[in-house]
């Protein structure tokens, strides 16, 4: 088989596999959720005057989507929204306390995740980890040219 497919094969093996190992945890501890609130929910609590455009952009998914995304969690009362005093034009999310509090089991468990799979990085020295980084955002930056090429955006 050809390195290429097989590295890539064995990318896809391998998220399949921390997926589905993981989904049973997610989903007793963050029941009533869909997967892509809870990462919603994760990328406001993680990033800055959050909107829908820079939304989109790190779910990548349609501004649509978000716009519908968003709505859905601010009727759950997971999150609001708000208007910068310099901005009154744009529109940012925030977290509310209770969505604060689905954040924090969201991030308890990728660290106890994490934990479980600490064994696995705690035998890959500075230099490989380090090759490996460097494939993957040589990758991800060919990837980004592609979509950019193919006229793909998040609108």
């Amino acid at each position: 088989m050809d390195k290429r497919v097989q590295l890539i094969t064995n990318f896809r093996d391998l998220f399949d596999k921390m997926v589905w190992l993981n989904k049973s945890k997610m989903e007793d501890s963050l029941k009533g959720f869909k997967p892509s609130e809870v990462h919603c929910i994760e990328s406001i609590g993680k990033n800055i005057d959050p909107n829908v455009t820079k939304l989109a952009e790190s779910l990548y998914m349609t501004r649509g989507a978000i716009s519908k995304l968003t709505k859905k969690l601010m009727d759950k009362g997971l999150i609001e929204s708000y208007q910068r005093s310099d901005n009154k034009k744009e529109i940012y999310f925030r977290l509310t306390e209770q969505g604060k509090v689905i954040y924090k089991i969201h991030e308890e468990l990728h660290k106890e995740f994490q934990e479980r799979d600490k064994v696995v990085f705690e035998q890959v020295t500075d230099e490989e980890f380090d090759s490996m980084l460097r494939f993957v955002e040589n990758y991800s930056r060919h990837l980004d040219a592609e979509i950019k090429k193919q006229g793909l955006t998040v609108h």
